[in-house]
């Protein structure tokens, strides 16, 4: 609670001053922003704190949904160019692919800042959760959960930074468990059909399985449900923090233990006061880390976004 409200208060500071620059100037800032995806309560979460935000200092929002391809991401930004946008925050559905359009929107002169996935290209800066740090805490926690020994399993996603460092969080904070072992990673692509589908599979083909870890809570919850039906004794861990997840962990007897919690509301404000910052002249750092928090079922109980 300390760092968040740390950050809400470097946020809100920072927005405060801009407002008054923003209320000084002729037209209003026009703020662009391009989600990977908007059928996902965490980034549904991080457009409405966008949107109060904007209204608080007078300022105009373009918001666009990428649906997870690449090619549309692109061309939604072209449109934003195009609309003379001040600001483009860019959550990249590709980090790589994005490039072209990060390239044109400079060119253009927007100052760009890439939130919770960072993109190839000339971004101003990235403020996004420390992922590793995500995967780490909620896979040590399983480990330690399951007494460090027994069969896990990972539900990956798109190759994304932020995703393949949980990954790689997870499986380091695994390899200090000699009795843990990993017999699957399956894509279940966070989405909670898919991953469903995944994790029966991965039920039937590993009878002795006694862990997942899923790298969202938008597929962990389609991995909840297929633990469930199975009626096995599987223990689930993720990223995220949503509402659903909090809900399903305090139910009585749920599998599904924790998730390392990340800030959507917090990363898309900071984003924004150091775009508006970097506007203004000032020099900005490169990456802004957000911290991430473990909450089990005891810290569920008080956990919100």
């Amino acid at each position: 609670m300390m760092l968040k409200r740390k950050l809400l208060a470097l946020s809100t500071t920072a927005l405060c001053a801009a407002s008054l620059s923003v209320s000084a100037s002729a037209a209003p800032l026009k703020i662009g922003m391009s989600f990977q995806e908007l059928n996902n309560p965490y980034f549904i979460t991080m457009k409405k704190a966008l949107e109060e935000a904007a209204a608080s200092i007078g300022a105009t929002v373009v918001i666009t949904d990428a649906r997870h391809d690449v090619a549309k991401q692109t061309s939604d930004v072209e449109d934003m160019i195009q609309k003379k946008i001040d600001i483009l925050l860019l959550n990249p559905t590709d980090s790589v692919g994005i490039q072209s359009a990060v390239k044109a929107a400079k060119a253009a002169g927007v100052i760009v800042v890439a939130v919770d996935a960072n993109a190839n290209g000339p971004v101003d800066s990235f403020v996004g959760s420390k992922n590793f740090n995500a995967g780490q805490l909620a896979c040590t926690y399983l480990a330690k959960s399951l007494d460090g020994k027994g069969d896990v399993a990972i539900l990956d996603g798109i190759p994304v930074v932020p995703i393949l460092e949980r990954v790689r969080g997870c499986k380091d904070a695994l390899a200090a468990f000699p009795g843990i072992k990993i017999v699957s990673t399956q894509n279940g692509k966070q989405e909670r059909d898919q991953a469903l589908t995944v994790t029966e599979n991965i039920l039937q083909a590993q009878p002795k399985l006694k862990g997942i870890f899923s790298v969202n809570d938008g597929g962990a919850m389609g991995a909840l449900s297929a633990i469930e039906a199975s009626g096995k004794d599987v223990k689930l861990t993720s990223v995220d923090g949503a509402p659903e997840a909090i809900k399903a962990m305090l139910k009585p007897n749920s599998r599904f233990i924790a998730t390392a919690a990340q800030y959507p509301r917090d990363q898309v404000r900071l984003a924004l006061a150091i775009a508006m910052a970097k506007k203004w002249g000032a020099n900005v750092p490169a990456q802004v880390p957000v911290d991430v928090k473990l909450v089990d079922k005891a810290g569920a109980k008080s956990f919100s976004w």
